[in-house]
């Protein structure tokens, strides 16, 4: 079984900084895609880095210059260090990772999981 794990939020002031980390296990054999996205009150999920196992990096608009998304593949961890952060950054951070682990009885198999989502709070 797939167990993710998300720690990192909590409330900063305006141009202040956090980083999340996510560990993901349970015999994991690679980590494809990894990735963080974010849910503000009233608005949809919107991705706001994603890191593939070759090392390409991609960011929204609104985080570009502020947010780097990073990896750790031997611990199976993804981070996002969070700088200048704004009021509008405020919200649900979720980590989602796609790849492959061993499964029951030996054969390997696809993965995809989320994480359970931190509150990260940008107010003065």
């Amino acid at each position: 079984q797939v167990q993710l794990v998300e720690s990192g939020g909590g409330l900063v002031q305006p141009g202040g900084s956090l980083r999340l980390s996510c560990e993901v296990s349970g015999r994991i054999v690679s980590t494809d895609l990894m990735a963080w996205y974010r849910q503000a009150p009233g608005k949809e999920r919107e991705a706001v880095a994603t890191t593939t196992s070759r090392g390409g990096t991609n960011y929204a608009d609104s985080v570009k210059g502020r947010f780097t998304i990073s990896r750790d593949n031997a611990k199976n961890t993804v981070y996002l260090q969070m700088n200048s952060l704004k009021p509008e950054d405020t919200a649900v951070y979720y980590c989602h990772i796609r790849g492959v682990r061993i499964l029951e009885g030996g054969p390997f198999g696809n993965f995809e999981v989320w994480g359970q989502g931190t509150l990260v709070t940008v107010s003065s």
